[in-house]
């Protein structure tokens, strides 16, 4: 087998990741590409096991961590996602600038101009329970 052919479609697949991950805005598809540069890591690292013909099949152990490894990010990262979607209401990656940014209006103490917080009551005028000596 020629190395070359495999070697050239790693690097179209992770060229086209890279696209992916500079040029859309979307967080779904810029995990999408990340799984895309994943996976053309894990074509050049079977191709140079066969080629090499390693008896310990070190490429090929080494794309079933990534395998497993990738299956976790793109868990973790879905689930991300999906927080910040319900959150904010959109996925755009430009958009989020962090997951603590305040509502416009508000200030730094998380109350709104008016005294209230975000759930309508008066922080000074609720009651805590009190606590037993």
């Amino acid at each position: 087998m020629h190395l070359a052919y495999p070697a050239v479609l790693a690097a179209l697949l992770f060229a086209t990741g890279l696209y992916g991950v500079l040029a859309r805005r979307n967080a779904i598809l810029v995990l999408m590409s990340v799984e895309l540069m994943l996976n053309a890591v894990n074509l050049n690292l079977v191709a140079f096991d066969v080629w090499l013909r390693d008896t310990l099949h070190a490429g090929q152990a080494l794309t079933l961590f990534t395998i497993a490894i990738a299956a976790a990010e793109i868990g973790i990262g879905l689930a991300i996602v999906l927080m910040v979607y319900r959150n904010r209401g959109t996925s755009d990656v430009d958009r989020l600038r962090d997951t603590a940014e305040a509502r416009e209006g508000a200030r730094a103490d998380g109350t709104d101009p008016d005294g209230t917080d975000p759930d309508g009551t008066n922080p000074t005028t609720t009651t805590r329970p009190e606590v037993a000596a």
